[in-house]
């Protein structure tokens, strides 16, 4: 089996269709008058088979993955809180219904339906949903002053979208789903973990990819080396240097695993120092200043408290190519991380990054809003019920545009074993654990 190496966010599920017309037990419009605890259907509209234009203002974008098939759009909003606006949408399929729901997630701040997700879903036969989260934007500027519309995005909305989604589907029906899957990345598989964690009746099956399942500590260890980065311009790696630096790493370290490929099976066993590319007098294109040199180890660094606490792991080798952070290529950190601590941790616009102490605001944020954290180990709730849950991380994707480190995905799923027994792992209660999806096999690395 080929390793991943990355790029690992795109998941599609093979299903077996059915070939059958559906005898629904209600029109597609009449779903507009469902009655629902705390939820006001504004829209249930056949689509006939073919393109979809996306909704919104500005240009209208017609999604071009192929052809969809007729399905019937219901689009709801959910108010489990005075302050709740949660949309959600839920497509069914008319012609070949699989009899299975299945739920995608979001990446970054949400504030948006995914429907590009939905529409693969929905090709393979799924009745599926998505929600915004609760709040419009790919921002964090909805949370001042809105702690509930925190908690939505925490974990309420996909909940709430669970259980609403569940009902339309059955009253079109006439029948539950048979299995209600959950799928995600990034963002997306920590909602799926935190479903897991939180909800777990809410899904039969949860896919859970480079999970940003500590998400407030990860923005901390982004942040404080994005500041460092601003701050100090003598810091600034150059993309051509971030290409020196991943050739270097892959001369090192490419042949452990007995096979030169360009790939690494597993970076935990290279041990590439960046001092070996110490410039021996002045700047060159073929070798990194000393101040580089700390950048490189910066991210390979965990962040950590000053009591040695670890807050966040760093980056593993062979994904340097893509540590944008260490580029200087935006004039402030990145907006996730930025938005963590100015709207959420201080909810103050004008919080200049620049005062950014680890230490401190990493506790800040904990205690403001660790609740969007996904990182409970303790899955017997989710494993009683029969719940069946996969974790995959490319070991590059902590070198893609978030920069969600793998190990922090095998500390995560350490923790489940040291919690549940580490018989999770050698098959003796397996049909429900986490399947460990590095580098394409099926067991945790050890460091």
């Amino acid at each position: 089996m080929r390793m991943v190496t990355g790029g690992s966010c795109a998941l599609v599920f093979a299903t077996m269709m059915y070939g059958h017309a559906l005898n629904a037990a209600a029109s597609c419009e009449s779903l507009s008058s469902l009655a629902l605890p705390d939820t006001s259907i504004t829209l249930a509209r056949m689509v006939p088979a073919g393109g979809f234009t996306l909704p919104g203002p500005g240009p209208a974008a017609v999604l071009q993955l192929s052809a969809l098939p007729g399905f019937c759009r219901v689009a709801a909003t959910l108010t489990p809180s005075p302050d709740s606006d949660i949309k959600i949408e839920v497509w069914l399929p008319v012609l070949g219904w699989n009899g299975k729901f299945q739920a995608v997630g979001n990446g970054g701040w949400a504030g948006s339906i995914s429907y590009d997700a939905m529409a693969f879903a929905l090709q393979e036969g799924y009745a599926t949903a998505s929600t915004d989260t609760g709040h419009t934007g790919g921002n964090a500027t909805f949370a001042i002053g809105h702690p509930e519309k925190v908690i939505d995005f925490a974990y309420r909305a996909v909940h709430e979208m669970a259980v609403k989604s569940k009902a339309i589907i059955a009253a079109f029906y006439d029948r539950a789903p048979r299995f209600s899957y959950w799928t995600g990345c990034s963002t997306g598989g920590r909602q799926g973990l935190m479903a897991a964690q939180r909800y777990p009746e809410d899904f039969d099956g949860i896919v859970a990819g480079a999970p940003a399942n500590n998400q407030t500590q990860l923005c901390a260890w982004r942040i404080a080396v994005e500041a460092r980065i601003l701050r100090q311009p003598a810091s600034v790696v150059p993309r051509t240097k971030l290409a020196l630096v991943n050739r270097s790493v892959l001369a090192a370290c490419d042949a452990l695993d007995g096979v030169t490929d360009g790939l690494l099976t597993d970076p935990n066993q290279c041990r590439f120092d960046p001092a070996s590319l110490l410039c021996r007098g002045v700047d060159r294109d073929d070798c990194l200043t000393a101040s580089q040199v700390e950048a490189v180890k910066m991210g390979y660094a965990p962040a950590r408290r000053k009591t040695g606490e670890l807050i966040y792991p760093g980056l593993v080798p062979g994904g340097e190519m893509g540590w944008a952070m260490l580029t200087a290529a935006n004039p402030e950190p990145g907006g996730i991380d930025v938005g963590m601590f100015r709207y959420v941790a201080h909810e103050d616009p004008a919080w200049d990054w620049r005062t950014f102490d680890l230490d401190r605001d990493s506790a800040l944020i904990d205690k403001k809003a660790g609740f969007i954290d996904a990182t409970n180990p303790d899955l017997s709730a989710f494993r009683a019920r029969g719940g069946k849950l996969i974790i995959y991380h490319g070991w590059n994707d902590g070198g893609s545009g978030g920069a969600i480190s793998p190990q922090n995905s095998v500390n995560y799923y350490s923790s489940v074993l040291a919690t549940m027994g580490s018989r999770q792992q050698n098959g003796y209660d397996c049909s429900w654990c986490p399947a460990w999806r590095i580098a394409g096999v099926d067991r945790a690395p050890t460091r």
